[in-house]
Formats: C-alpha cells, structure tokens, sequence
C-alpha cells in the first residue's frame, strides 16, 4: 500500500511553524531563514515524504534534460535510452546538451520556468551546493552518474563503480599480475574515487599494497591523456606488467603508448578499460573492459523522476546498478621473465 505523505499542516504542527512559512519553504521562496528551511526539511523527511512534492503545475510539464558534453559514446547512450523512456511515459523532453551548456546559469532557473515536470541531470559539473538548493526549492529532479556524492534525500542513479573496479583488477590478478600501473579519472569525482578503491580491494586481497609510482590521474579522461599518462608508466625503470584505465578511452590511448614501445598486448603488457562503448570492440585485441549499463542507467532515471511527479513513495533514492566484467583480448598471463624498460 503506498505511503501517505505528509501535508503542509501536518509539517507546520510537526514544526511549530506556520503554514504560511511552510509553503514558501516547500514552494522555494528565497524569503526563508536558513535555520527554518534546514527545520521544514528535516520535518519533511521525518515524516516520510522522501522525494520532493510537485506543485501542480509541474505536474504535465515536459523533462529538462541536461548533459553538457559531447553526446558521442558514454552520453548518447544515456540520452537516447531517457528520450525513448519519456515518451513512452507520454512526455516531452526538452534537452540541454553540448560542452558550450557547462557554464551556463541553467540549473537556477528551473523552478521558475513553465511547462517543466522536473529534470534529469546527467553528471553535473555544478558544485554541490548548487544542487542542495535545486532540492530546497522542491524542484524533482535525478541525478544520473553524479560526480560527487549526492545527498541522502537527492534521487540518483549510477553504476557499481566500486564492484566493477574490483572485478577487473582481480582478473588481473588472478593472471598473475601484480605490478599494475593504475591510470584514473579525475581525483574529485566520485566514480574515480570508488573504482580506486576496487582496484586496490583486489590487489589487497593477494597481499599487493598499491604504489604510489604506478597511480595516476587525468583531469579529462580522454585518449591522449590515457596516452601520456601510460608513456609515464611505462619509461619507468621496472614497468608494469599491467594497466588498467578509468574508462575505454583512455584504455585505447594506453594501446597507443603501448605500440610506439614496441610493445605486444597482451604477451608483454596487459590493458583493461571501463564502460565498454564501441571502440572496445573495434581495437586489435579487443578490449577486456566493464560494461556499465548505459541505456539502463538512463531508463531507471525516468522512471524513477516519474515516481517522484505522481507522488508514489520511493524507497531507494540512490540507484547502483550492476557492472559486469567483459573479458576480450587484451589481457592475459603476466609474463614470465620481468621486463624493463630500454
């Protein structure tokens, strides 16, 4: 049976606040002390309504959807899967996509535009708080793939980064690799955080302690930073004997680095990426990589967002879907003599 949410009487009683106070604060009227919206908030939440409660006129309204970067690869896939998902929900999608959106004032002024339900935010670059006031003003809206942790009472959805990171390093450890050179993402966001910390789960549990020497980080995960980033770990002295990427990019990138050394993959190097787009399988060997679920990423953000504008209680805000190892040609074997670089 679903859950009856609590009205604005009921957070006044629960607040000792007037009603008049608890509906600007519900409605995001900026004349609210902070201490009083932080108080009708946590009323909110004690009393069960989760998720944040439309007004009205949200109700018909069309998704924002927001992705400011290239839509090739990673972000088409989630775009595409949430436009087919709102239209079979009967709405329309108003997208905000391109790497020009990223320093726009965009996320601010949607409460006060017309005709929109709520949003969809597709790993938004803006600071935390910029979305702690989205949410104050009771505006519904997911987060997909978000890059810090998202606040307990903020609906998001994103995959297992920990679990994948750990899968594909103990692949490589099962091999017999044990000097894995780790090339992550960005420090500050949360997928690199969490697949770093798979990685060394794995190498801890066959008593490797990671090395400082052998981690890097990119601040664009792209391939020529996944390049530059292996060249340095591959002219050390005692080169890995493996290298795994924040994502199939810069996986790709490594390969790069990887044939100007004379290199072969995986007889004298092994190399594993992340998210299993195309050009995963379009390298000589393919890539070994994890599948992250994309397009299901972007379903269950709809309907989740749905959820949330007819007032169904929602248990679970935040969302971690499955990552499954995919396994191709560019791993194998550790080799059996250690190699050095010339």
């Amino acid at each position: 049976m679903a859950r009856v949410r609590a009205t604005v009487r009921d957070v006044a009683a629960a607040t000792g606040l007037s009603i008049a106070t608890v509906s600007r604060v519900l409605n995001g009227q900026a004349n609210v002390a902070p201490h009083t919206r932080e108080l009708v908030l946590a009323a909110v939440g004690r009393l069960g309504d989760q998720a944040p409660r439309p007004r009205a006129e949200q109700a018909a309204g069309a998704v924002f959807v927001r992705c400011p970067y290239l839509l090739t690869d990673y972000f088409g896939l989630i775009v595409s899967s949430i436009a087919e998902t709102i239209d079979l929900h009967g709405r329309q999608m108003i997208l905000n996509a391109g790497e020009a959106a990223q320093p726009a004032e965009t996320l601010g002024s949607l409460p006060g535009r017309s005709g929109i339900a709520g949003a969809i935010l597709i790993l938004p670059p803006e600071e935390p708080a910029v979305l702690v006031r989205l949410r104050d003003r009771a505006f519904p809206f997911v987060v997909v793939d978000p890059r810090t942790p998202p606040a307990k009472d903020m609906a998001a959805v994103s995959a297992a980064h920990f679990a994948g990171g750990r899968a594909v390093m103990a692949h490589l450890v099962g091999l017999g690799h044990r000097r894995v050179g780790i090339i992550g993402g960005p420090v500050e966001w949360l997928a690199s955080e969490a697949r770093l910390a798979g990685y060394t789960a794995a190498l801890a549990g066959a008593g490797v302690l990671p090395a400082p020497e052998l981690t890097r980080a990119v601040v664009e995960p792209n391939t020529r930073n996944g390049h530059r980033a292996a060249a340095e770990l591959l002219d050390l002295p005692e080169r890995p004997t493996a290298l795994v990427a924040f994502n199939d990019k810069m996986a790709v990138g490594a390969m790069w680095a990887a044939a100007e050394r004379g290199l072969s993959i995986p007889g004298d190097l092994s190399i594993a990426g992340f998210d299993d787009i195309d050009v995963s399988r379009a390298t000589s060997p393919a890539l070994t990589t994890v599948r992250q679920p994309l397009q299901e990423m972007g379903r269950t953000a709809v309907t989740l967002l749905m959820r949330i504008l007819g007032r169904q209680a929602v248990e679970a805000l935040h969302v971690s879907l499955g990552a499954e190892l995919v396994v191709r040609g560019s791993t194998g074997p550790v080799p059996t003599v250690p190699l050095v670089s010339h």
